[in-house]
């Protein structure tokens, strides 16, 4: 359950014998919808991804690039973009390490996902998920 800001959520199932797995998969895609959408709001709200996003955005990736994305997240360019914004003096050392691989994270999902990449069990065509993914695209235009 989540009553935070614009986060409204209450996501209930009853799992039984008799539950179908696939229910119990398209379940656990809504919670992976759910808390990776608000992983990233957070971590933008914390750190300035806009850098990550335009390292990313200067590889021009495309279908058929995933080979090159995954090299690349651990190239020069964007390991400096991810320094750049986790190494301040507000972050101590351990928060600093989890903030760099939260954005390494981040930055391995966007870069795939312009490769045309799906890399998380949300992403899959999933009818209950449509009218969330919906909402979602609206409120980030």
């Amino acid at each position: 359950m989540a009553n935070y800001e614009d986060w409204k959520a209450i996501k209930k199932i009853t799992i039984t014998d008799l539950t179908e797995p696939l229910a119990i998969a398209e379940f656990l895609a809504s919670l992976t919808y759910s808390t990776d959408d608000k992983i990233e709001s957070n971590l933008r709200k914390t750190v300035e991804l806009e850098k990550v996003d335009a390292a990313i955005a200067e590889l021009n990736l495309s279908k058929g690039d995933a080979g090159k994305a995954i090299q690349e997240i651990n190239s020069r360019t964007i390991s400096k973009a991810i320094n750049e914004i986790t190494k301040l003096e507000k972050f101590n050392g351990p928060t600093q390490k989890e903030l760099v691989g939260l954005c390494k994270i981040y930055a391995i999902k966007k870069a795939l996902k312009a490769c045309g990449v799906l890399n998380s069990y949300h992403e899959a065509d999933i009818p209950t998920l449509k009218r969330a993914k919906k909402a979602s695209a609206k409120k980030k235009v």
